[in-house]
């Protein structure tokens, strides 16, 4: 509104009147003007913004670092933020993969993977974002959660968590702080949607060729394989020695061993990343070829398990003096 006021008590004309609505209209006009030119700016950077991260996904298809980079730069900017990161979700635990403006102490915390809790929690139960206008209203399921006693320490005010969903399963989510109580609009908060919609695209390319990638190695392995056993029909060595490699490598195991059978006794055929005291060992003409206690894995083998997946040799380094092949 317009108001207009005189000391003494003398009422306006109906054209003074008419001029002051003209001067409202006119007003009017102008802020209508201004909010026009700045939702088309904010558009128009917001679009900008969003080009620029699909270029840097299209340049930088099978590396996420420089990509989630660019969307933590392009949103906090556009939100008016310098504090923030985003954060992966493996399903059991969280682990911060880029960060921008975040305090070292607190990074170094979310740089190692941490649970559910809390407000994070919610994110797994299908929140559609998590917005906290002022965390030192701290949840109960928060006040012994290492990570928001950091926020605090930092002197985080306001926090926004929004996730990162791919068929509703969640993959992590982008959070961002505030210094001062400031709730953060929902065109801000629809801002941050998009770009972790975006950082769910780049996660999914990303995916697609890391499986293609492999789908191609493991192929070509196979071919290269097959070349070999066609090359030498009648001489297994060559062959086993050929599989016992690229199945190391492909599995990124740093050693290997191919057995076969002979009756109840087992002999290897192809070694690979054994010490060489191990080495020479197994090719000891005393020691080939041999039997195996039942209880090995070897022997379990042989009882008839399909696999034998065994998640730490630790517990069993201290019998290895009764079996070389333990």
């Amino acid at each position: 509104m317009i108001a207009s006021a005189r000391r003494e008590v003398r009422p306006f004309t109906d054209e003074q009147i008419a001029l002051l609505q003209s001067f409202a209209t006119q007003a009017v006009i102008a802020m209508e003007n201004a909010r026009l030119i700045t939702e088309t700016r904010e558009a128009l950077e917001q679009q900008t913004a969003t080009a620029e991260v699909l270029g840097v996904i299209n340049s930088s298809p099978g590396d996420l670092a420089p990509v989630f980079d660019a969307i933590l730069e392009k949103a906090h900017t556009l939100c008016g933020v310098t504090h923030g990161g985003l954060v992966t979700y493996d399903g059991e635990h969280f682990r911060l993969v880029a960060e921008r403006g975040m305090p070292t102490a607190l990074a170094e915390l979310v740089r190692q993977p941490f649970p559910a809790r809390g407000a994070r929690q919610r994110l797994v139960d299908g929140a559609a974002f998590v917005h906290v206008a002022d965390v030192t209203a701290r949840e109960p399921a928060d006040l012994n959660d290492p990570i928001p006693r950091a926020s605090d320490e930092a002197g985080f005010r306001t926090l926004l968590m929004v996730p990162l969903r791919k068929d509703n399963k969640l993959l992590g989510y982008i959070t961002t702080h505030r210094m001062e109580v400031q709730p953060f609009s929902d065109k801000q908060i629809a801002l941050l949607q998009n770009f972790a919609a975006q950082a769910v695209i780049a996660m999914e390319n990303a995916r697609l060729i890391t499986e293609t990638h492999e789908a191609l190695e493991q192929q070509t392995a196979t071919a290269e394989v097959l070349q070999v056993i066609n090359s030498s029909p009648s001489d297994l060595g060559p062959v086993f020695e050929a599989m016992l490699e690229r199945a190391t490598r492909l599995c990124e195991a740093s050693s290997g061993l191919m057995w076969t059978t002979i009756g109840e006794r087992f002999q290897a055929v192809a070694i690979r990343g054994m010490s060489t005291e191990f080495v020479e060992f197994i090719h000891d003409p005393d020691n080939q070829p041999r039997m195996v206690a039942s209880n090995l894995p070897i022997g379990r083998v042989v009882r008839g398990e399909p696999l034998v997946h065994v998640l730490d040799l630790t517990p069993r380094t201290q019998a290895r003096g009764r079996s070389a092949m333990s």
